[in-house]
């Protein structure tokens, strides 16, 4: 197949999980298909990066978008009563492109990710396939609930406007694709269960056990800029910790990854370490005894559980990660929705290493026999040859 991919933003570097997922499925598409990329960027993308992702495309058109036009584009749909960040993600420099390289491509099939692409292939007459990734408006409701004041009423709008959205998808496309059963149940329509789940998978050749020296207690890392990860950072940091702390008070905390806002900046104390972007990941969940994901807002397959597992760290998390997860309560994962529930798992992990390495082996078992992205890969290319074939038949 011809495989025209359409993204809000270009795959690489790896530090969300919306490049992670999209850079992977290429990867497995191009094995047996020509793949041609096309995507947005509000910023300069390094050569290196392209570089990283060039073996795997025929041909790549990248258009950056000036913030400034995008803006301009997020208050019309406010003004039009349409999604926020479809506005942001559009222009009209952005469509004209997209639809001279689709005309130039001339695909067998467009596979687009997440909302904020309709809003360049929804016109067009081929075949297309959309990945929904998760359920944006469920994750915006979520958090949502976690806000006040103008922030609030701006999530409380995206909301709306995500469900509307996400509700016309079915009209518009020929297949839909979505990383979880949870996520395909809170899309707000009655066929919901036709949305293929696709996975996202681990790179195990790449995330495996390492030896290191263990400088840190408990590890949370993710892409700090993200209010899902600034909640769970506040969570951990401000009410489970010192519960943990009454009990063993030399306990550490690192918070790992890009970008850390201000809120999270100001967690940082004696005990807990803020480290921002760390060149490799792996040194971070090397150098702890107990991967914590205290998931508070936020949808979707939470990548840095499944890293976390491979790399075979005892994890703990909330009833919201592990929905997508689907690990084996107090056998795989443990789960704790309060404060007291997971401070207490935290400080039985941190008192019983036997207990620990038994739960890190049940994980890593676990991730390694069902999270591959050659497999995840496979039911992909199996959804945009059926919508081929569907269309040939014509």
């Amino acid at each position: 197949m011809k495989i025209l991919v359409v993204l809000p933003r270009f795959p690489y570097p790896l530090e969300k999980g919306d490049k992670l997922r999209a850079y992977y499925q290429i990867k497995e598409l191009s094995k047996h298909n020509e793949v041609y990329l096309y995507c947005v960027s509000h910023t300069k993308v390094l050569p290196e990066h392209i570089d990283a992702v060039k073996p795997y495309c025929k041909e790549i058109c990248l258009v950056r978008s000036p913030r400034l036009v995008n803006y301009k584009n997020v208050v019309r749909n406010y003004l039009h009563t349409k999604s926020l960040q479809m506005g942001y993600w559009d222009s009209i420099k952005s469509r004209k492109a997209y639809k001279a390289f689709e005309k130039k491509v001339e695909p067998d099939v467009l596979y687009s990710q997440m909302v904020r692409t309709m809003p360049l292939v929804s016109r067009s007459l081929r075949p297309k396939v959309m990945d929904f990734q998760d359920a944006m408006s469920m994750n915006c409701e979520r958090r949502m609930e976690k806000s006040r004041g103008l922030w609030h009423y701006i999530l409380h709008f995206e909301f709306k406007m995500l469900r509307s959205t996400e509700y016309n998808s079915f009209k518009i496309f020929d297949a839909l694709t979505i990383i979880s059963e949870p996520d395909s149940e809170a899309i707000p329509h009655k066929q919901n269960g036709d949305i293929h789940i696709i996975p996202n998978g681990v790179d195990f050749g790449y995330f495996a056990p390492m030896e290191r020296e263990k400088k840190y207690d408990i590890l949370f890392c993710g892409n700090m800029s993200y209010e899902p990860n600034v909640h769970a950072s506040q969570f951990l940091a401000q009410e489970v910790m010192p519960l943990v702390w009454k009990e063993m008070p030399e306990a550490t905390l690192l918070l790992a990854g890009a970008s850390p806002k201000r809120e999270v900046r100001k967690l940082e104390s004696d005990k807990v370490t803020v480290s921002g972007y760390v060149d490799d990941i792996r040194e971070s969940y090397a150098s702890a005894h107990i991967f914590a994901a205290p998931m508070q807002t936020g949808s979707g397959l939470q990548n840095k559980l499944l890293e976390a597992m491979a790399m075979m760290l005892p994890c703990v998390t909330t009833s919201i990660a592990n929905a997508s997860l689907y690990a084996e309560e107090g056998r795989q994962v443990l789960v704790g929705d309060t404060a007291q529930a997971f401070a207490d798992h935290l400080i039985t992990l941190l008192r019983n290493p036997e207990r620990r390495d038994q739960l890190a082996l049940e994980g890593y078992n676990y991730v390694n026999d069902n999270f591959s992205w050659e497999k995840a890969g496979e039911k992909l290319e199996a959804v945009l040859q059926s919508v081929v074939n569907k269309e040939s038949k014509r």
